[in-house]
């Protein structure tokens, strides 16, 4: 790891309080990890009985609707925003489930349960082949395993039985 100022070698040492975090020897500053942060849906229809997956232009496996939050936004802002850029779908509602660090790209998810307004999703081209419904069984079941969308997906079915 390097200074994100000087570009120095960094170096672990003890803070109080934190443990061993990265230290610039230069700067004389301790420099705390970066990583972005990312909103991840899990989207189910009015009835709350279908979970709209996607699958990205290029890939096989259906994921779920996900996307960066961009500096100065909120993560509820994020959520709507992205559904609606991904799908032409305003949001009805949406619940905070939990977070969950996403080692590959290094981000932070943040997983959301949102509902849907009625309507026809239109994928965005640019990004996604297509949209589809799924019954709660069939989604866990297509969904790609031992991943954060797995993860998420299933508190949110959770979540939907629940109510």
């Amino acid at each position: 790891m390097f200074c994100t100022e000087c570009g120095e070698k960094l170096t672990l040492m003890f803070k109080t309080d934190e443990g061993l975090v990265p230290y610039c020897n230069n700067c004389k500053e301790y420099r705390f990890p970066r990583f972005a942060t990312a909103v991840i849906m899990a989207v189910t229809n009015r009835e709350k009985n279908k979970i709209l997956l996607a699958k990205h232009n290029g890939q096989n496996e259906y994921i779920l609707f996900a996307g960066y939050v961009k500096k100065g936004e909120t993560a509820e802002k994020a959520v709507t925003r992205e559904f609606k850029e991904e799908t032409r779908l305003d949001t009805v509602k949406y619940k905070y489930l939990y977070s969950r660090y996403h080692e590959p790209r290094n981000v932070l998810m943040l997983g959301f349960l949102v509902m849907a307004e009625d309507g026809v999703a239109v994928p965005d081209e640019n990004e996604l082949e297509e949209v589809k419904w799924f019954d709660l069984d069939e989604a866990q079941q297509i969904i790609k395993k031992d991943s954060t969308a797995e993860a998420i997906l299933k508190s949110a079915v959770a979540e939907i039985k629940k109510l």
